[in-house]
């Protein structure tokens, strides 16, 4: 058991309290209404053999061959909406611990309308009459769209159907729409044709994804989870940093943008790193409020680490054509600028504070760790390389999950269960296999039931998607985004931006990104934005819009553990992920963040823009070297700026502006300049 399994507890044990996009209050979360019940005995066996089925069907068809569109996403939604309506209440209050008729009728009805679709394509007639859809055809369709609004009400709360209700009506009531929103409106047969016999509405992309890569790669990292390595990746860095000043706060930063690429869940990550960390950086110093803020930024901001990214990556590879291996890349720079600014803020937040690490004998040996396990890389490892090596995301996704089981599953095991069958001692040998087994179990079922949200989101944004397709609401809204911003690049960055921040408010950053990407991107290409800069620009404000007030579900979930105001630990959170809602613009006005242009110019954009973060940090928390002044702060926010602008020029002044101020502080600390102390030595 890792150091950090031990500092938690053994309330994880039975690896079945991870969610996804949930808060830890189980009776409903903050503005989302959602609530889960306490399932036990064979009703658990039920939700739990569903999962495993689930996630060893997906497993093994990325690593031997998907199903087509029409076999395999119909199975993941109509098993995934199963375990919702089995897992989750119909209203908030207090959590069941049974599942009342009235779901299972809703389960008794999901499975046929949803699979029909598959019997349909497969065995039926709907290719020979298309456009003629028969009256079946048109009841399972709208069965299929109310279950799947209902799905996502329960696991994301009511924000998102909302808006999937509202596109619902826009293309019925196209007529009654104002200017240039208006169309001739179209009928509840086209709408469900559309919506549900088609891959442009509910069984589109979003959902393809979901089927796909993310629920292999949110197994992957259920996986990591449950065999410890998660756990041991994290007391690597709290053993690496802890002895820091303000150690714990930067365990944050590091462990949380790890696990979050990997599980692609603000709310997630949050809930189950920061139980860890939260208590630790109160317990050093920090504010409960200001502790709950590094942690919801930084698992915030792991989404845009790669190498997984979430979901957001897959979906983007899927929609721009661009190669998954191409986005990663160029999400380099962007991402490790994130975290630098996150990271430099802890930094000089614990300077000007005093805050002490914690003595050595309170941390993780991380020598140690490496020795004994730097096996537990290998999944990672693997992982990069096999993308790297050109094999597809699936596959590379596949192997990296046996490397785990390989990796995590102690020789001495293995051979002392070889040893007990040759010995014929079976009670040991079954013992083995059940330890090994339950494992495996409890890493598909975590991983399944994480992927429920992402799944009901997915489904609920095919049906926007499938309106804007169909009414052209997209490039209506290009065109008034081009109307109202006359042109002017910056005009419609900042309008695109606020639409991503509102929109993605309440909502899981993969719906809130495919929603704002099928409205805006076209909008910002229009404008002579690079398409995987467009994307990439709607996809940071998708993420940041979890640490947005006013619905900022990482931040309500980091509050509840530190019990801290929400809406000041929101505004330390904005102030600590300033940074973020810079760096889109940055690289849409200087593509070389994200690997656009020669190694030179890359080099020299990246530099800059790394120093312009230090300085942006140092004026937010009013520290350098030492406590900065409130003229010293502008000056510092100036050059900023002018570093984090593309141009030579601007880069010279604000690098010329910010060696100025940092050579001040240093001599009113250390009474000369630092190259006058090294000659002095």
């Amino acid at each position: 058991m890792t150091t950090n399994q031990q500092t938690r507890g053994d309330a994880d044990d039975d690896g079945l309290s991870l969610e996804a996009e949930v808060t830890p209050d189980q009776k409903g979360s903050y503005l989302s209404g959602t609530a889960k019940r306490s399932i036990g005995g064979r009703l658990r066996l039920l939700a739990v053999a569903i999962a495993v089925s689930l996630g060893l069907y997906h497993t093994l068809t990325a690593g031997f061959g998907v199903p087509g569109a029409f076999v395999n996403r119909p199975i993941h939604l109509a098993f995934t909406a199963t375990l919702v309506f089995i897992w989750y209440e119909a209203h908030t209050g207090e959590p069941s611990d049974s599942v009342p008729w009235y779901d299972w009728i809703l389960v008794a009805v999901t499975i046929p309308s949803v699979l029909y679709l598959t019997y349909a394509i497969q065995y039926g007639t709907l290719s020979q009459r298309a456009g003629q859809p028969l009256t079946l055809d048109l009841v399972f369709g709208a069965l299929t769209i109310l279950i799947v609004l209902e799905m996502t009400r329960r696991t994301t709360g009511i924000i998102l159907p909302t808006i999937g209700g509202a596109f619902l009506a826009y293309a019925v009531f196209g007529p009654m729409m104002p200017g240039m929103f208006a169309h001739r409106g179209y009928g509840y047969e086209r709408i469900i044709s559309h919506l549900y016999l088609s891959t442009e509405g509910i069984f589109g992309i979003p959902l393809g994804v979901s089927a796909t890569f993310v629920v292999l790669f949110i197994i992957f990292g259920a996986f990591l989870e449950v065999s410890g390595i998660g756990d041991w990746f994290i007391d690597v860095a709290y053993g690496f940093t802890g002895r820091l000043s303000g150690g714990p706060a930067k365990t944050s930063v590091i462990a949380s943008g790890f696990m979050a690429s990997l599980n692609g869940s603000a709310v997630a990550n949050t809930a189950t790193t920061g139980a860890f960390t939260i208590p630790l950086m109160k317990r050093t110093g920090f504010d409960d409020h200001y502790a709950a803020a590094v942690e919801s930024s930084a698992s915030s901001g792991g989404q845009i680490m790669p190498p997984v990214m979430g979901a957001g990556a897959f979906i983007m590879a899927v929609w721009t054509g661009i190669s998954y291996v191409e986005i990663i890349a160029a999400a380099v720079i962007p991402a490790l600028l994130y975290f630098l600014a996150v990271g430099t803020a802890v930094h000089f937040r614990s300077k000007k504070r005093g805050y002490e690490g914690l003595p050595a004998d309170q941390l993780p040996n991380s020598k140690q760790l490496l020795r004994d396990g730097a096996h537990f890389t290998l999944p990672i490892i693997g992982l990069v390389y096999l993308l790297a090596a050109g094999y597809t995301a699936m596959y590379a996704g596949f192997l990296a999950i046996l490397i785990t089981v390989v990796v995590a599953t102690p020789i001495a095991g293995v051979k002392q269960f070889l040893l007990a069958i040759k010995n014929g001692d079976w009670s040991t040998a079954t013992s083995l296999a059940t330890a090994y087994g339950t494992a495996a179990v409890n890493a598909f079922d975590r991983g399944i039931r994480m992927t429920l949200i992402v799944a009901a989101a997915c489904a609920t944004a095919g049906i926007v998607v499938g309106v804007v397709t169909l009414t052209g609401l997209g490039l209506q809204f290009s065109a008034i985004v081009s109307s109202v911003s006359g042109g002017v690049l910056i005009i419609g960055l900042l309008l695109t931006m606020v639409t991503a921040i509102i929109l993605g408010m309440g909502l899981p950053t993969t719906a809130a990104y495919v929603v704002v990407a099928a409205l805006g991107a076209p909008a910002l290409t229009n404008l002579g934005v690079e398409l995987l800069a467009a994307h990439l620009f709607i996809f940071y404000f998708a993420i940041i819009s979890a640490i947005t007030p006013p619905i900022m579900l990482a931040v309500f979930t980091a509050s509840s553990i530190a019990e801290s105001d929400p809406w000041k630990t929101g505004a330390t959170a904005m102030g600590i992920a300033l940074a973020g809602f810079l760096i889109p613009f940055m690289f849409v006005y200087g593509p070389e963040l994200i690997l656009i242009g020669s190694t030179a110019d890359i080099a020299l954009a990246a530099t800059s823009a790394i120093i312009g973060v230090i300085a942006l940090s140092a004026s937010t928390q009013a520290y350098l070297v030492t406590d900065a002044s409130t003229p010293e702060r502008l000056v510092l926010f100036a050059a900023a700026l002018g570093l984090l602008m593309p141009g030579l020029l601007t880069d010279v002044i604000a690098l010329t502006v910010f060696l100025v101020t940092f050579l001040r502080q240093y001599v009113a600390v250390n009474g000369n300049l630092p190259f006058a102390s090294a000659t002095s030595r």
